[in-house]
């Protein structure tokens, strides 16, 4: 689109000549030849840049120029005159001119000058804008954020959102993977499709090839009925794959050529299925390192990899904390409780090794068990008063298992004494063994300990 450019100077030959050297370069022209004119032009046609004579009538160009900057008009302004002196120069800048030329003037330099100009202006707005990005508090679709690193994630989450791109989404356990991919569906033309969650962690291969293809009558023992798989259900929408490092080779053969081919098989048939969806993955592990570990396809990799997100641990992003904290505290029907600068200080200072889901957690029991108005440090649990994780102020020592027992047996045994430790926490028993929850519930299931 042109730029417009106004000229306002009450000499006809001048205006004249300055509009046919522009419009030859591109420009929209408008004219004003009083100072009147000129304002009413800058209500009316908001150009992009202003040449002003400095001398003209009702009211002069130096008055014009003060009543544009006085109504925050911020557009380049040129200021010409034919009296040029140090003093009305500097007036003139002070007014807020962006250059200051004297008549006469090589038209050559004035086309110089008013590129260069817009090419300033159109940078600086673009400063502003994200300034203004930057400053507002971000919230996607329920992922609070002002932290410059997440506020640049969340706004490439709002551009690929809309796109049918493959996302992978990197982070921890417990930062909002799982968020992000629901965002990136609910801001999508998906949005009235199913969004259908896989979480491959916990499940054997066999269960997870079923879950994600489906299978037919009698395709194995105890196949009474045939069952739609997870890429059959999310049709037309989303499929959101966790813990996809997690999935066994033979699996990731299978789910290679689904994404490559937008069709599959049921376990036991042999009708091909033809699926539109969109898949989001996620893992906290490094899949480059599995790669080089001969546990995780390239080619797979290279598929998923489409758009990479990496969310930054909630100790790297502690100035969103008071944010979190008010946002859990009116999840939880607190928001009217204050927080002393202690119990705040306290929790920003907290590495909280388990992320969003643990603040979540701690500020859930605050609000349950402090019943004072204002929540002070001693409402806050003895790690987070201390700034140690658990993990980092003690150790878990387990007991050693009788001799003669098998591998499952020996698994049973530390997974039955960490459930112990933990009160029966699968959570917090989970960190004790360095599993994810997930996967700590799928073996206690596997193992008949829940």
């Amino acid at each position: 689109m042109a730029k417009r450019v106004l000229i306002a100077d009450d000499e006809k030959n001048m205006r004249w000549v300055l509009s046919e050297a522009l419009a030859a370069e591109g420009y929209e022209v408008l004219q004003a030849s009083d100072g009147k004119e000129a304002l009413t032009a800058v209500d009316e046609q908001h150009p992009d840049l202003m040449v002003l004579d400095h001398k003209m009538p009702s009211p002069d160009g130096m008055e014009v120029l003060r009543r544009i900057r006085a109504k925050g008009e911020t557009f380049p302004i040129i200021m010409l005159t034919a009296h040029g002196n140090v003093e009305t120069a500097v007036e003139a800048m002070k007014a807020g001119a962006t250059e200051y030329l004297t008549k006469p003037f090589d038209l050559g330099e004035l086309k110089l000058s008013i590129e260069k100009a817009i090419r300033i202006s159109e940078l600086s707005d673009e400063v502003r804008r994200l300034r203004a990005e930057l400053d507002r508090d971000w919230d996607v679709d329920g992922f609070i954020a002002a932290d410059p690193h997440m506020v640049e994630i969340l706004m490439t989450v709002e551009k690929v959102a809309p796109t049918n791109a493959t996302v992978m989404i990197y982070g921890e356990s417990g930062t909002g993977k799982e968020l992000i991919a629901r965002a990136i569906h609910r801001l999508s033309p998906r949005d009235a499709k199913p969004f259908v969650e896989v979480h491959a962690g916990a499940l054997p291969e066999t269960l997870l090839e079923s879950e994600l293809f489906g299978y037919e009558k009698g395709a194995f023992t105890g196949a009474v009925t045939a069952k739609p798989g997870r890429f059959e259900l999310a049709n037309g929408g989303t499929l959101f794959l966790d813990e996809v490092g997690d999935i066994s080779l033979g699996v990731q053969v299978k789910l290679l050529r689904v994404l490559q081919e937008r069709r599959f098989e049921r376990l036991g048939g042999t009708r091909s299925i033809d699926v539109d969806v969109r898949v989001v993955a996620a893992t906290n592990r490094d899949l480059q390192q599995l790669i080089a570990d001969g546990t995780f396809r390239e080619d797979l990799f290279y598929r998923l990899n489409v758009v990479p997100i990496t969310l930054p641990p909630l100790r790297q992003r502690k100035g969103d904390i008071p944010r979190l904290v008010a946002h859990f505290l009116d999840k939880y029907e607190a928001a009217g409780r204050t927080i002393t600068n202690d119990a705040m200080q306290a929790l920003t200072g907290y590495p909280w090794p388990g992320n969003i889901r643990e603040l979540e957690n701690t500020i859930e029991r605050i609000v349950i068990l402090a019943s004072a108005p204002e929540i002070g440090i001693e409402d806050l649990p003895a790690e987070v008063r201390a700034g140690v994780a658990p993990s980092a102020s003690r150790t878990h020592t387990f007991e050693l298992p009788e001799e003669g027992l098998d591998l499952e047996e020996v698994e049973m045994d530390l997974l039955r004494q960490a459930m112990d430790r933990t009160g029966g926490s699968s959570a917090k028993a989970a960190k004790l063994v360095g599993l994810t929850p997930k996967t700590l519930e799928a073996r206690l299931h596997r193992l008949g300990l829940q």
